[in-house]
């Protein structure tokens, strides 16, 4: 089988999952978990499955499923290419100037972020390769941590991570030193000496943070995540960087080339996230990845949505190799437990990918039938 393909069709499917416990961040609650999934078939009949970013707000999964049905879709159905890296920039490209107008980069390169992820499994099976291993991965082994751990009941679901095999947890932060500090001690005190970071989403004042830095030392965490806004001044990003006993994080909300350039050439963040459901798929963070690792820093792919976005993130980490971990959300979620693959299995703080080609999994979307929105 040739490596050029030609596309046939695409498309586009959202489904919400409404949670018994909303999920709670420094911004707001997430009453519901969303995906949009993407397939796309080419001309051989060979398919490829990827992943849109459509956390919140809530409209906003069915607009990136619509945004990829009605107005991507047909700007590549029926083209050939050599590449899944040609069609992410003929799509990305061909769409700048629309995203301008209407005032919605953002879930522009979300919804091609999903159809670059499937055209990257399609590429992968027709080479009869699992993903991680095209992209150059010598282990399928990888570092995984539990995330989303809300402020309530933090103890709790941090206890049943673990139980279900993890080693290293992400607590959110953000919602006043007390509450914060007690779940950071009661955490510790669960994980003993294994990895425990922070996120405060974006929540802090530089002030707040600054404030906050000589209260979260006594509790070595491998990181503290967005204690500000990601668009605040480099100013105020060094300023934490030099009063920090810890690595600051970011990256879930760094969106182009040259803003990560700008990161990785100053000594600010030790812990690099981008999110290849939300920017950039596997056509720009491949690169991205290694890039990274070369500046000395830790890759670790953020992710937080259904599990073929999950699988996928969690190829470019062991693509890529690096010390870092994959992010995976703690809380209730079946559109990402039943088609992320062996990622579900947690054993000792890792998980092992498949030698299957692609992904390594066709989803039965028939499973979740009664969750479609659109």
């Amino acid at each position: 089988m040739t490596d050029s393909f030609t596309i046939r069709s695409i498309e586009a499917f959202c489904y919400r999952y409404p949670l018994a416990t909303p999920v709670v961040t420094s911004f707001g609650k997430m009453l519901n978990r969303p995906a949009v999934f993407v397939r796309v078939i080419d001309e051989d009949d060979v398919e490829g499955w990827g992943e849109a970013w459509s956390n919140f707000p809530a409209p906003g999964a069915e607009h990136r499923a619509r945004l990829v049905n009605e107005v991507l879709a047909p700007g590549l159905v029926g083209r050939k290419f050599d590449s899944p890296t040609t069609a992410f920039e003929t799509l990305t490209k061909g769409t700048e100037v629309l995203a301008l107008q209407c005032g919605e980069p953002g879930p522009f390169a979300q919804a091609i972020a999903g159809i670059d992820l499937a055209l990257w499994d399609l590429f992968a099976r027709r080479q009869q390769l699992p993903l991680w291993r095209l992209v150059g991965g010598q282990s399928s082994r990888i570092k995984v941590y539990a995330s989303g751990i809300n402020p309530g009941g933090a103890a709790q679901t941090a206890e049943a991570a673990l139980k279900r095999g993890h080693r290293a947890l992400k607590l959110k932060v953000g919602f006043g030193a007390e509450t914060d500090l007690a779940n950071l001690s009661a955490l510790r005190a669960i994980v003993g000496a294994g990895m425990l970071a922070t996120d405060a989403n974006q929540g802090w004042s530089v002030d707040q943070a600054l404030e906050m830095l000589p209260r979260l030392a006594a509790f070595d965490l491998r990181w503290l995540e967005e204690p500000i806004r990601a668009d605040r001044p480099r100013e105020e990003w060094c300023r934490l960087r030099a009063d920090a006993k810890m690595p600051i994080a970011a990256g879930e909300n760094i969106s182009s080339v040259e803003d990560f350039k700008e990161v990785l050439a100053e000594d600010v963040l030790g812990v690099v996230q981008p999110d290849i459901a939300k920017w950039g798929g596997f056509s720009a963070c491949t690169a991205l990845a290694r890039d990274i690792l070369k500046s000395g820093k830790t890759f670790c792919p953020h992710y937080l949505g259904g599990g073929i976005g999950l699988l996928a993130s969690a190829h470019l980490l062991a693509g890529v190799g690096g010390d870092g971990w994959l992010e995976v959300d703690a809380n209730e979620n079946p559109l990402r437990d039943l088609f992320c693959g062996s990622v579900e299995k947690v054993q000792e703080g890792a998980v092992l990918l498949s030698e299957e080609p692609g992904l390594g999994i066709v989803p039965d979307l028939s499973a979740i039938t009664s969750h479609r929105s659109v």
